[in-house]
């Protein structure tokens, strides 16, 4: 499978990008978003509420949706057409929040279904680790599908368009959390860390961290223009190492953040494959975990 998904991604970026002389297709249309509620208990269950309402009528019209109505499972945005945010843990109290962004072929078919390498299953697991790590740390974690994902066996794979919606779309998410004097990590897996590198130099994160990257759509670090700390891991595992690391005609996401001269923090991310980063007992989940926390000097580092 990962030499396939290489494959697919060399003929997008290179033989596509001959026959049809550009980065074409429609726009990518964003769903509406929902304002964050004030953050406190009150207005937090209104919104959860409402959510699990409109989850449960999803799912009595597509069983398969039903995990997501799972009691005690609260969401903060919900789209029947594609789009869930759930948060896990206590978002009123929380002073961190990581919000956890996916790559390709995400859905809300398959927001749990592949464990901790889903949306659902990854916020458990890295805030599970966050308490093993420090029982009494006020954080939170989102899951985050509020964009529509490419598919993998697509055009759509090698082009920043779907990326470019779910910037729009993380924005006013991110910003808002930190109004509220909120510390803000992204944690970015995948296609992911390209809408989070589109997203870069518009919202107010303390730490982005990428992982199982393409490429960010840029040539460095500076190029994104943030502030943020921004770390980068792959696993040796990890068919990503084969995607051609180059941007051309709109094709492409440009220079591996793992690089030694992009200039982000190279964290260890062990031996596992594209999908295991957040596996429990990991060392990318525990470094990952540590960023979330804002502990970045117990990061184990590549280099």
């Amino acid at each position: 499978m990962n030499k396939r998904r290489a494959t697919l991604a060399t003929l997008a970026i290179g033989g596509i990008v001959i026959a049809t002389g550009g980065a074409g297709g429609r726009p990518v249309v964003s769903p509406p978003e929902q304002p964050l509620p004030v953050l406190t208990g009150r207005a937090l269950i209104a919104r959860y509420a409402a959510d699990r309402s409109a989850i449960e009528t999803s799912a009595r019209r597509d069983p398969r949706l039903a995990p997501l109505a799972s009691p005690g499972r609260t969401f903060l945005g919900f789209d029947p057409h594609g789009r869930a945010v759930e948060v896990v843990g206590d978002l009123a109290t929380a002073r961190r929040v990581a919000i956890l962004v996916p790559g390709a072929d995400t859905t809300l078919r398959s927001f749990d279904s592949r464990g901790s390498a889903s949306p659902g299953g990854g916020a458990r697991a890295v805030l599970a680790e966050a308490r093993r790590i420090d029982p009494r740390a006020r954080l939170a974690v989102i899951a985050w599908l509020g964009y529509a994902t490419p598919a993998t066996v697509s055009l759509d794979i090698a082009t920043t368009g779907h990326a470019d919606q779910g910037a729009r779309a993380l924005r006013p998410l991110v910003n808002a959390l930190a109004a509220h004097g909120v510390a803000v990590s992204l944690l970015c897996h995948s296609y992911g860390s390209v809408v989070c590198g589109r997203a870069a130099p518009h919202v107010n994160a303390t730490d982005i961290a990428v992982f199982g990257s393409p490429g960010m759509a840029v040539s460095s670090a500076a190029a994104l223009r943030t502030p943020a700390r921004l770390w980068a891991g792959r696993a040796s595992g990890d068919w990503t190492a084969y995607v051609p690391k180059v941007r051309v005609l709109g094709f492409g996401f440009g220079a591996d953040p793992t690089g030694r001269g992009f200039g982000a923090r190279v964290f260890a991310a062990g031996d596992g494959g594209h999908g295991d980063y957040l596996r429990p007992g990991g060392i990318a989940l525990r470094n990952l975990a540590l960023i979330a926390l804002g502990r970045g000097a117990e990061v184990s580092r590549d280099r």
